[in-house]
């Protein structure tokens, strides 16, 4: 092997910390996502005894997605950067979430997928909530999207148990 294949490799293998201001954004997001919720929380609780039920609801709806989605974040950056960039060095710490580490690529793509689905459920129910302020090409389309995620999320499972009944024989 030559000098300069070996310092292209070396190059190459130490660009893989490129990656890691992506997943440190990802944090910065989540804060954000907590200064939304927070945001979002006051209002519900402001809006308790003067509101509407509906409107409750849809807040409520809203913190939880608020929290899927930072979870869903969290999950991305600490298995991306576990992945791609280097091992967090915190397998002895107690709070040590027990998917740290185990999550692979396929993995993390259901993952990615089932909270979208689980997002897309969420918006889609505080649609349904505030029905008659939507048309009904509104909800349609609602609908239409989250049926789209649905599917694609059965679609990548499907491939995936595929992929690994072949992979065992």
């Amino acid at each position: 092997m030559s000098k300069l294949e070996i310092a292209l490799e070396h190059l190459l293998f130490r660009s893989r910390w490129l990656l890691a201001p992506f997943f440190f954004g990802l944090m910065l997001a989540v804060l954000a996502l907590l200064v939304k919720f927070v945001k979002e929380l006051f209002h519900l609780l402001a809006g308790i005894l003067s509101g509407t039920p509906e409107e409750s609801i849809v807040s409520i709806l809203t913190l939880v997605d608020s929290a899927l989605l930072a979870s869903l974040l969290l999950i991305i950056a600490f298995s991306g950067y576990e992945n791609f960039v280097s091992k967090m060095s915190v397998d002895d710490h107690e709070d040590r979430p027990a998917w740290m580490g185990k999550v692979g690529f396929a993995d993390l793509k259901l993952k990615l997928i089932g909270a979208i689905v689980a997002i897309s459920a969420v918006e889609l129910l505080k649609a349904f909530v505030a029905a008659g302020e939507l048309s009904s090409d509104v909800l349609g389309w609602k609908v239409g999207i989250h049926l789209t995620f649905v599917v694609s999320g059965v679609l990548f499972a499907v491939t995936d148990a595929i992929a690994d009944r072949e992979k065992k024989h």
